[in-house]
């Protein structure tokens, strides 16, 4: 398993990036329907703004109506998705953030792994909406985003799982908002790989440190989601990790990263002798 050193190398970077490019990589397979709720509610923002007001509402202000949905089906690199593109009677409207956001699909992809980790924020959404429409947008039309957003990721989150043959855990620590108080938490992380050699991003937790009891609480919460068949878990000497697994998973073998032992060896080795002990 040491090819796979590599899948969590990205992780003690600077920053949670890393993270969310690997949760967009390795998993997401909610993506497309959340992906599909971003631009459908985008666009059905930006057809409210070319009418001057509100669905249903009456308005002098008013420039035209709408005129239902247009299917739309469009390839993209996570998958095809199906939009529903908004309609008005009498002008000739065609939604600009979804272009616009197709142009963008590896930032909203980012995103939208953000949010799976911190969870969906309207001021997030807002952000990624108005950025796509190139306007302000009210509260009650990303409150209704973020609820549908929120919906789709926390189905993905709360998944079942299948046989996944090699379990590799990790964490990094991200400064994080607890009661009115910034603190560093840690970022526990999952990626598996099944019998068939699917890697696949498995769970994410945020906790306030790395002790026996939240890797415990972690790995117990994908045992339940169904994860089984489990032959090897990889991951960093940490003793919290160990003991967690010994406690949840007793019978499964465990390994350290090839990586980590690397970097730790090379402490002990001079200067002079470092370049001939990496090749060896």
């Amino acid at each position: 398993m040491n090819n796979n050193d590599n899948e969590f190398n990205a992780i003690n970077g600077n920053n949670l990036a890393s993270v969310y490019e690997l949760i967009s990589t390795y998993g997401m397979e909610a993506t497309p329907q959340a992906m599909e709720i971003l631009f459908n509610e985008a666009m059905l923002i930006e057809r409210t703004q070319h009418l001057g007001v509100g669905h249903y509402e009456r308005s002098n202000n008013r420039l035209d109506y709408a005129n239902g949905y247009k299917p739309k089906r469009v390839k993209t690199r996570i998958g095809e998705l199906d939009l529903s593109v908004p309609q008005t009677r009498n002008s000739d409207f065609y939604p600009n953030c979804l272009e616009k956001g197709l142009r963008s699909e590896r930032a909203l992809n980012i995103a939208l792994s953000e949010m799976y980790v911190n969870g969906v924020s309207t001021r997030r959404v807002s952000k990624i909406i108005e950025s796509m429409c190139g306007t302000s947008v009210s509260s009650q039309m990303v409150s209704n985003a973020a609820k549908k957003l929120d919906s789709a990721l926390n189905a993905w989150r709360e998944r079942p799982l299948g046989k996944i043959e090699y379990l590799m855990v990790d964490a990094r620590y991200e400064q994080v908002r607890v009661d009115n108080l910034v603190r560093d938490c840690a970022v526990l992380i999952a990626l598996g790989i099944d019998d068939k050699g699917k890697r696949e991003v498995l769970g994410v937790q945020v906790s306030l440190s790395e002790a026996e009891v939240y890797w415990r609480e972690f790995l117990g919460d994908l045992q339940k989601r169904g994860m089984h068949g489990t032959k090897l878990i990889i991951s960093d000497a940490h003793s919290s990790i160990k003991a967690a697994r010994k406690a949840i998973m007793p019978g499964v073998a465990w390994q350290r990263y090839q990586l980590h032992l690397q970097q730790n060896a090379q402490a002990y080795v001079t200067k002079q002798s470092k370049k001939r002990v990496v090749a060896a």
